[in-house]
C-alpha cells in the first residue's frame, strides 16, 4: 500500500516534557519544555500514543486526511442506502394499499 492510501484515525499532538538533565534548558523554573510530535489514537479501547520524528509528520498528516475523506464517502454511501431502502419500503406499501 503506497503511503498515499493509508488510513489513520487519531489525532495529531504536540508532546511538551522536560528531559530530566539538570544541565538542559528544560531544568529552570521558566524552562523551555522540549517538544515531539505524536499521534495519539485509540485501538481496541485503548489510548496509544506513538512519538513521531518530524520526517514521520507529513505522512501521518496525509493518512489522518485519508481516513476522514474515507469515512466521509461511508457517511454519503450510507444516506443513499437510507434513500434506497425508504424507497423500497414505501413502493412495498403503495402496492399493498393499492391491492384489494
Amino acid at each position: 500500500m503506497a503511503n498515499s492510501e493509508r488510513l489513520l484515525r487519531g489525532s495529531l499532538i504536540t508532546l511538551r516534557r522536560r528531559c530530566g538533565k539538570s544541565g538542559c534548558r528544560c531544568a529552570g523554573k521558566d524552562g523551555v519544555l522540549h517538544e515531539s510530535p505524536a499521534l495519539s489514537c485509540t485501538i481496541g479501547g485503548k489510548s496509544h500514543l506513538m512519538t513521531l520524528v518530524a520526517a514521520d509528520v507529513a505522512v501521518v498528516e496525509q493518512a489522518l486526511q485519508n481516513y476522514h475523506q474515507e469515512q466521509q464517502r461511508l457517511e454519503e454511501a450510507c444516506v443513499d442506502g437510507v434513500a434506497w431502502l425508504r424507497a423500497r419500503v414505501d413502493a412495498r406499501r403503495s402496492r399493498r394499499a393499492g391491492s384489494p
